[in-house]
């Protein structure tokens, strides 16, 4: 791709993304940090896990963002009895229409839509959510001897309620690393709190226009892979995830005193993929160690494992990212 043809296709991307937040502030009040880091991990190409007490709009959230993009939207409620065939579909015996014969016919499962909201995701047990992490990484689903392909493009929101863990079952560590991002819902400030009450009670509703079609944005997706990440940001990225792990010797006192397990290679190629698609939706032609730093709470706080120790003195993986990236120098 030449240079004019790249910077026309990042302008473009750049002004679709201030478009689609645009949009989304019609009928979301703040959350504005969240919502470019659920357009970095869908520009990337990947999934992201979001976490948050009930009430702060990430169904609507979610929802809405699918009618900005105008993608096929579909909602899984995670519940106990859930199975995996209620995720991915399942054959079933129906007779054909023609020759009054009974045929093998496959229902697709609410699993096939472009974004997907995986509802309270840990309230599923082990095996179904295992059907949704197979989708996920494969981006189809096998049944049988048949596999049957998830349209494109194909983004996975999943949600945990961090307050209510009685019932639940919590993702594994390694599950958990399939996910790019952990994006954390706090509550709003009282300004937007004020402003929330007052628009939803209200009778007036905000209608989103829709922004790029499912073909654009797998076309920018294409854009995000192209955009430079320079060696000593590529560095800086690498040396935040190796000082997360209490073996490696650059790790920090504190990292081997409240440490379980670090990040782990996942962690650095999805700090410069975020910090490329972060660049790219604010109009920049190169991925910045600003970039890296500003993702890395979100990349890394899901990778960073906290021991006994930790626990016990109330320190939590934010706490331990923030001091990495007080002591890792640029």
């Amino acid at each position: 791709m030449d240079t004019v043809e790249a910077a026309a296709k990042l302008e473009r991307l750049s002004d679709a993304a201030r478009s689609v937040e645009d949009q989304l502030a019609r009928v979301i009040i703040g959350q504005e940090e969240v919502v470019e880091q659920l357009l970095v991990a869908l520009f990337s190409h990947a999934h992201a896990l979001l976490v948050g007490v009930p009430g702060l709009a990430k169904t609507l959230m979610v929802s809405s963002l699918s009618r900005a993009l105008d993608l096929s939207f579909r909602r899984i409620q995670f519940t106990p009895d859930l199975m995996p065939a209620d995720i991915t579909g399942t054959d079933v015996i129906q007779p054909d229409p023609e020759t009054g014969q009974r045929v093998m016919q496959f229902l697709r499962g609410p699993v096939f839509a472009n974004l997907i909201l995986a509802d309270e995701v840990n309230r599923t047990p082990p095996k179904t959510q295992a059907a949704l992490l197979e989708s996920m990484q494969e981006h189809q689903v096998s049944i049988g001897d048949t596999t049957y392909p998830l349209p494109n493009p194909f983004f996975v929101l999943a949600t945990q309620n961090p307050i209510e863990q009685e019932g639940t079952y919590p993702l594994p560590e390694a599950q958990l690393d399939r996910f790019m991002l952990e994006i954390r819902i706090g509550y709003p400030k009282r300004d937007e709190e004020e402003r929330i009450v007052a628009q939803t009670t209200g009778r007036e509703e905000q209608e989103i226009a829709p922004v790029l079609s499912a073909a654009e944005i797998i076309e920018l997706q294409g854009l995000i892979r192209e955009i430079p990440a320079a060696p000593h940001v590529v560095a800086y990225a690498v040396n935040l995830a190796r000082a997360s792990r209490p073996e490696d010797p650059t790790a920090p006192e504190f990292i081997k005193r409240w440490v379980a397990w670090g990040a782990g290679v996942r962690a650095g190629q999805y700090l410069i993929l975020g910090a490329k698609a972060r660049a790219a939706l604010r109009g920049r032609p190169a991925a910045s160690v600003d970039d890296v730093r500003d993702l890395a709470h979100a990349v890394m706080r899901h990778r960073v494992l906290i021991n006994f120790n930790a626990e016990a003195e109330g320190v939590h993986s934010d706490e331990i990212i923030s001091r990495l990236l007080e002591m890792v120098e640029p």
